[in-house]
């Protein structure tokens, strides 16, 4: 029964896995003769609690047969840049404590490592503070990156 039950979580995985809102673009960093290229993309994604704010990440996608069923990891590395596209608005409520709000995650492996996303809101000085970081279920990562966006233009 067990064994069952993990077979149907990791195919659940491998068949679902969490994109990007899009794909603004990517280039081949490899060249595979019969397999997919290593590559750097750049995916952007929409604050879903403030208006007008969107987030560009970069970040190395590994190719090759594993990277292509899902069972290669992805590097920690990785860039983020979040700007105002318009007037920042804040839809209803958001975190305002020091442990932030995950407003984005994409798995970069099968089941061990994520790429997430927290907002934090620095009332103080008017601005909101995006922290690009990497999980890693064994060990963790300390690899990071931060964007910050003024509330007001």
């Amino acid at each position: 029964m067990r064994r069952s039950s993990i077979v149907i979580v990791l195919i659940s995985i491998l068949a679902f896995p969490a994109l990007a809102q899009e794909r603004v673009g990517e280039v081949s960093t490899t060249f595979h003769l019969t397999s997919p290229n290593d590559k750097v993309v750049v995916d952007r994604f929409d604050d879903p609690g403030v208006e007008n704010v969107s987030c560009y990440v970069s970040r190395a996608e590994t190719g090759g047969w594993k990277g292509v069923v899902g069972l290669a990891e992805d590097p920690s590395r990785f860039s983020i840049a979040c700007r105002a596209v318009g007037e920042p608005k804040i839809v209803g409520k958001i975190e305002e404590g020091k442990e932030g709000e995950l407003v984005f995650s994409e798995r970069t492996s099968a089941i061990f490592k994520s790429l997430r996303i927290t907002r934090f809101l620095d009332q103080k000085k008017g601005v909101l503070i995006y922290l690009a970081w990497s999980t890693k279920i064994v060990e963790g990562s300390p690899f990071n990156s931060i964007s910050v966006v003024p509330l007001t233009q």
